[in-house]
């Protein structure tokens, strides 16, 4: 019989670190949880994926599946995107998060990085952090140490207090984050390991890595619990790791019953029966697990991160529903049904029928869209102007995310001749005069348009935009923007002006403000430009989005960045949660970069894409 997490307190006072014993141990091959035989049952919900308002629910549809404990990362660059300049409170308030999980008797474990990986921006780190550091990132270097230090000294304050120790739900705590798969500075994580216990960790600290004996190599420390990471092969993995630490545990940290999605794929599905087949073989291996991801949400504004794989960029989109158990509306799936089958068995009883009800969602309906504003000239009125005598860099700029303008007067020959962009990232729109004559993209085997018939000095502008950054392997920290130069054929184009449009700063309204537009162009739809519709609600309910016509851009509503769209798919709606709406008009705003459609949909199910089967690489 596995045993049942105790509930907590809601809220701990800051108070130093408790003399009393941490609530896990290992003996014997196994865990004690304060002295009694336990079993790990964990679930990943990212607080910073799911509105505050619905973390609570979120949470107890956790508990109702049979988890005892839930892990969240926690990213540095939520809290800290500007050094010196952190927040804590409302969506970011991660204590509030923690005290909630402990009111429904979840367990907690915090995996506080510097680096989280989780498909976000940047793998967690602030980009101040990693400008000019690529691949000197998470190692003894000592200014990144010195860095890192800060942010620790910043959320354990936070985490400490919570520790099972001092009577919160704290029971572990991850050192660094699936490390053997980056790098094989064993002073650095054992740097990491150190800094956490002088800043008042008690609780279990573990690694977490493949099921490899590369990553194994890389990532375990000696004296430090090592759990896997993994998706199927059970005996295989348990295996290896019983035959690295012989009495310890065996556990897989993140279980992946799902996948995440890049624009352009198909949407990652497996098969429920398959998932909890591998919970029931984890299990009947004496194993603990925990589910990644138990309840995905979404990667609200833009915080999706990239992957770089096969000499290929690829974005993430912002679902991210992962086919979790809990879809990201909060829907009990399937495989929901059949994990908590194997997690509970007979003891499983009924679900509560606020639980099994389906989430409530507005009735379907289209909106019209009606244009306020070209794209140019929004970005023309965006920020003070840079100049520079080459294009540079968002970092150079001190612009983490968003679109750049880039503008500069050449000289065009009158016979034909090209455009071509050295070290684009990301994606890139060139305007000759006002007109667009062409779209580039990272992935191009060569980012050249085509042109003539100039002869003349004439408007260059870029529209940039930095689609996600890197958030795994060895390219984590790369620059964004154009990073290599304009040629016009052979030749350089110098000197240049630059405005940054940051998008998670300035809602609608205020872009208005700026625009330096004229009626003529305004009211002009299938083209770039900023579009708006009036959405009417007796009461808030879910809602899901979809842009049909439209091609690829950003959508607000009431002034919050909701994300990115692209009709490239696979997903086509995003999930609007109704803590975002009000009863009454709300505005739905959206930035096309390309053309502009006719409507705005809201739908009452979710449009992810034509499925693909997942199929794990290790």
């Amino acid at each position: 019989m596995l045993q049942e997490a105790r509930p907590h307190a809601a809220r701990l006072d800051t108070q130093a670190v408790s003399p009393n014993p941490a609530a896990l141990s290992i003996h014997d091959g196994g865990f004690l949880r304060f002295g009694e035989p336990h079993r790990i049952l964990s679930g990943s919900l990212h607080y910073f994926r799911v509105h505050p308002a619905q973390w609570k629910d979120r949470l107890a549809r956790l508990a109702a599946m049979g988890l005892n404990t839930v892990d969240t990362y926690i990213p540095w660059n939520f809290h800290e995107a500007v050094k010196g300049h952190s927040d804590f409170s409302g969506w970011r308030d991660v204590g509030r998060f923690i005290d909630l999980a402990g009111e429904l008797g979840l367990d907690v474990i915090v995996r506080p990085g510097p680096y989280i990986c989780a498909e976000w921006d940047n793998g967690g780190f602030p980009v101040w952090v990693t400008e000019g550091r690529m691949g000197r990132l998470r190692c003894m270097s000592e200014g990144f140490t010195q860095d890192v230090g800060g942010w620790l000294d910043l959320i354990m304050p936070h985490l400490a207090p919570r520790q099972a120790a001092n009577g919160g739900p704290i029971v572990a705590v991850q050192v660094e984050n699936e490390y053997g798969s980056y790098g094989d500075d064993a002073g650095y994580m054992s740097w990491m390991r150190e800094a956490l216990l002088v800043r008042g960790v008690t609780e279990l600290l573990y690694t977490a890595d493949g099921p490899t004996e590369l990553m194994l190599d890389g990532g375990t420390l000696e004296g430090t619990f090592a759990a896997a990471t993994f998706g199927s092969r059970v005996a295989e993995s348990a295996e290896l790791m019983r035959g690295r630490r012989p009495g310890d545990p065996f556990m897989c940290a993140e279980f992946w019953n799902g996948w995440f999605d890049h624009w352009g794929e198909k949407h990652h599905v497996r098969d429920p029966q398959d998932a909890a087949g591998i919970i029931r073989d984890l299990v009947e291996a004496d194993g603990s697990v925990s589910l990644y991801m138990a309840h995905g949400g979404t990667n609200f504004g833009l915080t999706s991160g990239a992957n770089f794989d096969d000499g290929r960029y690829q974005p993430t989109i912002t679902s991210y529903d992962s086919d979790a158990p809990v879809a990201e509306n909060g829907a009990l799936t399937e495989k929901f049904h059949a994990m908590r089958e194997v997690l509970l068995g007979p003891a499983a009883g009924p679900l509560p029928a606020e639980l099994l009800a389906a989430p409530a969602t507005l009735p379907a309906t289209s909106l019209s869209l009606r244009r306020s504003a070209g794209l140019l000239p929004l970005l023309r009125g965006a920020g003070t102007p840079i100049a520079a005598a080459h294009p540079l860099t968002f970092e150079e700029l001190d612009a983490d995310a968003g679109l750049v303008l880039y503008s500069a007067r050449p000289i065009l020959p009158k016979g034909p001749t090209t455009i071509s962009l050295l070290d684009l990232r990301d994606r890139a729109q060139v305007h000759v005069d006002g007109t667009l004559i062409g779209v580039l993209e990272r992935n191009d085997p060569a980012a050249v348009i085509e042109l003539s018939g100039y002869g003349e000095r004439v408007e260059l502008e870029i529209v940039v935009e930095n689609q996600g950054r890197i958030n795994y392997g060895p390219r984590l920290g790369e620059s964004k923007g154009i990073v290599g130069g304009v040629l016009i054929g052979r030749r350089l184009v110098s000197g240049w002006s630059h405005r940054h449009l940051a998008l998670t700063d300035l809602g609608p309204a205020e872009l208005l403000a700026t625009a330096q537009t004229t009626p003529e162009e305004s009211d002009h739809l299938r083209r770039p430009g900023l579009g708006e519709a009036t959405l009417e609600v007796d009461e808030p309910a879910d809602a899901f989005v979809s842009l049909p016509g439209s091609v690829k851009g950003f959508l607000w509503v009431n002034g919050f960045l909701l994300g990115r769209y692209w009709n490239r798919g696979p997903q086509a709606t995003l999930y609007l949660p109704a803590p975002l709406l009000v009863p009454g008009s709300n505005t739905l705003a959206i930035l096309e970069l390309e053309g502009l459609g006719e409507r705005v949909d809201i739908l009452q199910q979710a449009e992810l894409g034509p499925p693909e089967v997942f199929i794990e690489t290790f």
